[in-house]
């Protein structure tokens, strides 16, 4: 590690010098302040050890031009005890420390051992900064079309605001991601994100989730617990497929949203928590309401701020954007020497209606990338589906219904056909069938379990 020296005495250099080379530090020096910035131009400098009574240019001026080139640059003053004014000037300037002279060597070397130690997290620190940029930032939402620049234009309005957000899109559009991107961009970036996924979980087992519990609340309570509300606070909480939660769950969390607290499952100790809600689905969640499903009052805290992702066939004009993404994505990731789409398989994908969205192009470009063997993705490395325009498994037929059949039985019913079949189709394999219907895995169970789907249905 370097470390540079900036101290006019030649015999505080040789001490220095000596102490940091026995450490295994490389030091490097300077008499003066300019010397010193010419310096800190050409080497590569991990921390500096500077004087502040200095010929020329005062060492609080150059700790100032550190401090302009490399805001992470960590600098240790070293002064006399007559100039310890200037030493705590320095450290509102941004120094990390200050040695008075004369010094103890194993103070000099503690010191530098925390300095460089700081200087470390404040690397990782960025690296996750860029890292978590390059993962949430709008860079990774790819689109180019209107639909998608109105969604980029909401997310930079919202997302500084401390209002709930409600995201509404088909399975596969990137709900998530954009929830994400969200956070990312809000004042509450350094804080915590959770995801809750609604349907997946029995009420009693979501209550215990989202809001913990005591020791012997239940049995097999064997120990407090903290809930996720607790574990995001100061931070966001996002709930995919909002439309799934239970009614008694649904008062529970209206509660945390206008009290901003709640109780942990048998407790008493009321819990205060700062949490911003981005809450996301596929359902019509004005018709779960009129349904009596969803709670009018609960539905309209969430839906503070609305962001609609368009499907995918309402933005052909990003798929070409997309493939090139995950092309390149998934290239790097399996060593593979891929380069180019063909003009053949471009088309294909420009045609099909993609059912799945975001999802399903993502899932065929991985596919293909793994098959391949060449440098250029042509048609034969594309799911069957792709190159017959055909739904991986036969539609059902629109279901009769009778005369005073409501609009929601029928539709109701038609999803249950549609289920049924692809149930079928992947031999009760839920994980496969959830692939063909273009769904989570967890929306499909939910879906089950609302329709009374079980197993003995796939054998009729």
């Amino acid at each position: 590690m370097n470390i540079l020296v900036v101290d006019d005495e030649e015999i505080l250099q040789d001490v220095l010098g000596m102490l940091l080379r026995r450490e295994g530090y490389r030091p490097i020096f300077a008499k003066s302040g300019e010397e010193a910035l010419l310096v800190y131009e050409r080497e590569p400098i991990d921390l500096v050890l500077l004087d502040l009574m200095l010929p020329g240019m005062s060492g609080l001026e150059v700790l100032r031009q550190i401090r302009q080139r490399d805001p992470d640059q960590v600098v240790i003053i070293v002064t006399a005890y007559s100039s310890i004014e200037g030493a705590i000037d320095a450290m509102r300037e941004g120094a990390f420390h200050y040695i008075p002279k004369p010094f103890k060597n194993e103070e000099v070397l503690l010191t530098v051992r925390k300095g460089l130690e700081q200087r470390s997290l404040r690397s990782e620190n960025r690296v996750l900064k860029e890292e978590l940029q390059k993962r949430y930032g709008l860079d990774n939402i790819v689109g180019k079309s209107q639909p998608m620049q109105q969604v980029y234009d909401l997310i930079r309005l919202a997302a500084p605001s401390k209002s709930n957000i409600l995201i509404l899109g088909e399975s596969g559009t990137g709900k998530e991601l954009v929830a994400k991107a969200i956070h990312h961009h809000s004042r509450r970036a350094q804080g915590p994100f959770v995801t809750v996924n609604s349907g997946s979980m029995p009420p009693d087992l979501l209550e215990s989730t989202l809001f913990g519990h005591v020791k012997g609340a239940f049995t097999g309570a064997i120990a407090t617990k903290k809930g996720l509300f607790e574990v995001a606070n100061n931070g966001s909480i996002f709930f995919d497929e909002i439309g799934n939660i239970p009614a008694d769950t649904q008062a529970k969390l209206l509660r945390v949203i206008q009290e901003k607290e709640f109780m942990r499952l048998g407790g008493v100790d009321v819990i205060k928590v700062d949490v911003r809600i981005v809450a996301a689905t596929n359902a019509e969640l004005e018709s779960l309401v009129q349904q009596g499903a969803f709670r009018e009052d609960l539905y309209y805290r969430l839906n503070v701020i609305t962001l609609h992702l368009p499907p995918l066939r309402r933005r052909t004009e990003d798929i070409p954007l997309l493939a090139r993404h995950f092309l390149q994505l998934y290239a790097a990731e399996n060593g593979k020497e891929l380069r180019e789409i063909s003009p053949a398989a471009m088309q294909l994908l420009m045609d099909y209606r993609w059912p799945g969205n975001v999802r399903e192009l993502e899932n065929a470009i991985e596919r293909a990338v793994v098959l391949s063997s060449g440098e250029v993705l042509d048609v034969d490395l594309l799911p069957p589906s792709l190159r017959t325009g055909e739904s991986p498994f036969p539609a059902p037929t629109l279901p009769a219904t009778a005369a005073g059949t409501s609009f929601w039985d029928a539709v109701n019913a038609y999803e249950r056909q549609l289920i049924v079949r692809a149930l079928q189709s992947a031999g009760g394999v839920q994980k496969r069938a959830a692939e063909m219907l273009q769904v989570k895995p967890t929306t499909l169970h939910e879906m089950m379990k609302r329709l009374s789907i079980s197993a003995e249905m796939l054998n009729s």
